[in-house]
């Protein structure tokens, strides 16, 4: 059967149905005298609510893709709309602001201060924001609530374990009520027990929330999960089912 390199046109689909939309999108990094081209024309649609794993062999451009579609880095050329939103279109800080109030984002190793604790990590983003300490506070509570982490949230990085830490990464990305959450490999760092538990996590926020997801993983147990899963080599996208 032969493998198409591209997601069906989201003409096909209705636009209010559709959070994310990436047309031709081309990435090339240039690393001295070599040129590296992690996307070469990509095109991918997700819908509002779906979750969606990103799987491929190391190096395919999964990361990559992520980072491009979430506006963390820049495409050398094509289109990224999110929620309607060319965010090529916005400048350095009106991207920062939209992804601070659109977006989440959790991270294989968790990336906490380890300073602050568990309550003080979720509402820094929102603080840098300008947020009101107050307010991001109370969100920040909500979110670890949300996690099943609110007896926790005066206890430091070191006094949780890798699932606590990586539900405290959670309810950062939660605490804006974002409508996508980004996560690169976030059970990459867990065991088996402690990532099936995130996942479980991960797929009830989908559910009661419709919260959409895009995940990277090498695991196709956590792909399975999914609702669907874009499998990605050599800078394209080979398939999706």
């Amino acid at each position: 059967m032969a493998i198409a390199h591209s997601e069906p046109a989201s003409a096909a689909l209705p636009v209010a149905d559709v959070i994310i939309e990436a047309q031709g999108v081309v990435k090339t990094y240039f690393t001295g005298e070599i040129d590296v081209p992690a996307l070469r024309g990509v095109d991918l649609t997700v819908r509002r609510g779906e979750m969606v794993a990103i799987m491929g062999p190391s190096g395919c451009g999964k990361t990559t893709l992520l980072n491009c579609l979430s506006g963390l880095d820049t495409v050398d050329s094509g289109v990224i709309r999110i929620a309607g939103t060319d965010i090529a279109t916005l400048s350095d800080n009106a991207k920062t602001t939209y992804r601070a109030r659109q977006m989440g984002f959790v991270f294989q190793f968790y990336n906490l201060l380890p300073v602050l604790s568990a309550a003080e990590n979720v509402e820094l983003p929102l603080v840098v924001s300008g947020v009101k300490a107050k307010e991001a506070r109370a969100k920040a509570l909500a979110a670890l609530e949300r996690v099943g982490l609110e007896e926790r949230a005066g206890h430091r990085p070191a006094q949780l374990s890798g699932g606590e830490r990586q539900r405290v990464t959670i309810a950062r990305a939660l605490a804006n009520n974002p409508a996508i959450v980004w996560a690169d490999e976030p059970t990459g760092d867990l065991d088996s027990k402690t990532a099936d538990e995130i996942m479980t996590l991960l797929e009830t926020l989908n559910r009661e929330q419709q919260l959409t997801f895009v995940l990277v993983t090498h695991d196709p147990g956590i792909g399975a999960r999914c609702h669907r899963i874009v499998h990605m080599r050599d800078g394209l996208i080979e398939g999706s089912g």
